[in-house]
């Protein structure tokens, strides 16, 4: 079987940032620094984001969420679903000029697993997680076996993950002689350039980079030339500091709170980048509540809800409501997953008088972060259920006491946002499980367990959307979560920068240019 697959006040004052960017070079505003410049170690995603342009895994995911093949040419499993060989790309180079092979990712493969590397997925890998290698061995320069002790259709999904950092393939002099780390020298389209902690780091193109094949981007993979000379991410925590920075022409991009596009959609020297991402703003339901672990109750709470007005509440009119737990960008996305819940007050007042319902408090947790939509949504959400007749009232939190609600069960209902997850069986694992044993889970559904659980080792195709459209009809009907609308990238960056497209909150800078 084959698969082919600083503060505010103080940047403003700098020259650095209110210097025009040199010919061919940009400058990108991001709200954090990189944690560490070591893949996959000491990561957050921003951290992760940056890392990606630097190297590259045996595999990527492409813009559907799939695994595909990346710095090999191919992947081919075994009939019994346990031995995958990897043909690598030829003239694939280090930024030292050194050329890939297989005893590169034999070194790679040693150096993750050693529990001293402190890599964030040895785990995933080493038989904690279900999953085990037991073997990497390289019969030839170009070719890499990895034998799994049992069949799991999440092996290449699990290597390609942003926060494993795509399982780079680095040069082996990116440690010291001593073992410890230097720097990355990977095969990505940029290279690791200057890190001035606080402030800044940067990237400059890789001249000897070669893309992968395709015309066009695709999520990792596809074309990813390097056509800017030097990037630098700028660390600007203030969102009214980046929007003067845009205006001023001081910066050349930047992610923007939704509540600034509208304004600087009119900006003439600016435009404004709008991708859905696989972010799932969700209102969370605790079934096991005296209230909400009636079915009907949970029927008629999700047909009080007007999507619409919920997802303007927060993006305006830039965001689509999205029911599904597949997100909207994935390849599982079908006709299916497009049918949800529908707005039915009518509907929604029969149910709660079938239920018996008669006017128990139904309190909503929320935080008022700025960068998710939990407070508006809760508010809109309030207003719908309290048309409908429920007694519903919001307790704000902070959020790392709502997290901790979260992840004790403690709760009747909360307005949430569960981070991407691209594979439907790790996307349904996320909020499925036995509530007793892992109180954070929403979804307790033995059911529905044993669908995900064949999720996780069926690698058709055809059999693997047969499952997700199941798995996707039970939580419409039964209710142990609303699924609202998916999280949105609001980029907003100056018209010469031409080429640029978001994608999975990740500031992907190759195929990019500046017109003259």
């Amino acid at each position: 079987m084959k698969y082919l697959f600083a503060p505010a006040a103080a940047l403003i004052a700098t020259a650095a940032f209110a210097a025009p960017a040199m010919a061919q070079s940009i400058t990108v505003a991001v709200a954090a620094d990189i944690r560490s410049n070591n893949p996959g170690v000491n990561r957050d995603d921003n951290t992760d984001d940056f890392a990606l342009q630097l190297v590259e895994g045996l595999v990527g995911y492409n813009e559907g969420g799939v695994a595909t093949p990346l710095l090999a040419e191919k992947v081919d499993l075994s009939a019994d679903g346990k031995t995958y060989t990897f043909t690598l790309r030829q003239g694939v180079k280090f930024h030292n000029g050194a050329e890939l092979s297989s005893a590169d990712v034999l070194w790679n493969w040693t150096r993750y697993m050693d529990a001293k590397t402190d890599w964030r997925c040895t785990s995933e890998f080493d038989g904690r997680s279900g999953l085990k290698v037991e073997s990497v061995t390289a019969p030839d320069a170009r070719t890499v076996v990895m034998q799994i002790d049992k069949p799991n259709a999440l092996f290449l999904d699990t290597l390609a993950r942003t926060d494993c950092a795509m399982t780079a393939i680095l040069h082996k002099d990116s440690v010291k002689a001593d073992g410890s780390w230097d720097k990355p020298i990977g095969t990505g389209p940029y290279k690791f350039g200057e890190w001035k902690r606080g402030e800044y780091f940067t990237m400059t193109a890789f001249e000897g980079y070669k893309s992968p094949s395709g015309s066009q981007r695709d999520g990792y993979v596809g074309s990813k030339r390097p056509l800017l000379k030097e990037v630098k991410f700028l660390i600007v925590k203030d969102p009214a500091t980046v929007k003067a920075g845009l205006v001023s022409g001081a910066l050349d991009m930047a992610d923007i709170l939704p509540s600034d596009a509208v304004e600087l959609r009119k900006n003439p020297k600016l435009a404004v980048a709008v991708e859905p991402n696989a972010v799932r703003h969700v209102f969370l339901i605790q079934t096991k509540d005296a209230v909400m672990g009636n079915q009907k109750v949970r029927q008629a709470i999700a047909a009080s809800l007007d999507m619409d007005e919920i997802v303007a509440s927060f993006y305006n009119d830039l965001g689509k409501p999205n029911t599904s737990p597949i997100y909207s960008g994935s390849s599982y996305f079908g006709e299916v997953e497009k049918k949800g819940h529908a707005f039915d007050p009518a509907r929604a007042k029969k149910l709660l008088q079938e239920a018996g319902y008669k006017g128990e408090k139904i309190v909503i947790l929320a935080n008022k972060r700025p960068v998710v939509p939990s407070f508006p949504a809760a508010v809109v959400a309030q207003q719908m259920l309290q048309a409908v007749g429920v007694n519903a009232e919001i307790e704000v939190l902070d959020w790392a006491t709502q997290l901790d609600r979260f992840n004790k069960g403690n709760y009747q209902m909360q307005s949430f946002s569960f981070s991407a997850r691209f594979d439907p069986a790790i996307a349904f694992e996320q909020f499925s499980g036995p509530k007793d044993k892992q109180p954070r889970k929403t979804w307790d559904n033995p059911e529905a367990q044993k669908q995900i659980d064949k999720l996780y080792v069926t690698s058709d195709r055809a059999e693997r959307q047969k499952i997700v459209d199941e798995l996707h009809k039970r939580v419409i009907d039964e209710v142990p979560m609303i699924f609202a609308f998916n999280g949105l990238d609001i980029i907003a960056h100056a018209k010469r920068v031409q080429g640029f497209k978001p994608w999975q909150s990740k500031l992907r800078m190759w195929e990019v240019t500046l017109a003259n």
